[in-house]
């Protein structure tokens, strides 16, 4: 346990951190199996233990990287994503969520923007929808500003806060953090699915 809290300390007090944590969102933000929420907290967490890094630093990264990241994803929407998306096998969860992003932003864009960056499926096929619907530049940019920020704080602070709960063992902050954070996401998806389920067996009664 020792060599690996050494390990982290090592990795997140080098000047580099805030790049990689920059490069991690950004790729998370389009392809979803990279953990840029865990390295967020991660960060977050040691920073509670002597200052380094900056949380403020790492919050300001995430924040910009996850913006960079959703303006790829949403150029490649617009680049011929509404056809990757079509292409879908019917049934995959893929396409479940790309459906869901397509109903969504129909509806109420900027709302479901800045909600869907806590799903992981979900923000990835929401910026890619946008994209593919010609969804208004300066429109995403605003509410993706708004959902990035937010999402950055929510990732720093939970972090932050968990080092400081466990300020003597970190490890167990990050633990802590990450699975809050899981538990959070989880806890959305679940009551989103209930949610279309009631509207479903409403619009059927009706």
């Amino acid at each position: 346990m020792d060599a690996l809290l050494d390990l982290l300390r090592g990795t997140v007090t080098s000047p580099w951190v805030y790049l990689v944590i920059f490069g991690l969102t950004a790729v998370d933000a389009f392809f979803p199996a990279v953990p840029g929420e865990a390295a967020v907290i991660t960060a977050a967490v040691l920073a509670a233990d002597g200052g380094h890094p900056n949380v403020v630093a790492v919050i300001a990264a995430a924040a910009l990287g996850a913006l960079v990241g959703d303006h790829i994803s949403y150029a490649i929407g617009r680049g011929g994503g509404g056809n990757r998306l079509a292409r879908l096998p019917a049934g995959s969860r893929r396409r479940a969520s790309s459906d869901w992003a397509r109903h969504a932003v129909d509806r109420r864009g900027g709302l479901i923007l800045t909600t869907s960056r806590y799903l992981p499926g979900g923000r990835t096929a929401v910026t890619l929808t946008m994209g593919a619907v010609r969804y208004p530049r300066r429109s995403f940019l605003l509410y993706d500003s708004i959902a990035t920020v937010t999402w950055a704080l929510y990732c720093g602070l939970l972090g932050y806060f968990g080092g400081l709960a466990f300020e003597r063992d970190p490890v167990r902050g990050v633990l802590v953090g990450v699975g809050l954070a899981v538990t959070v996401t989880f806890g959305i998806e679940g009551f989103r699915r209930l949610r279309s389920r009631a509207r479903r067996r409403a619009a059927a009664h009706h």
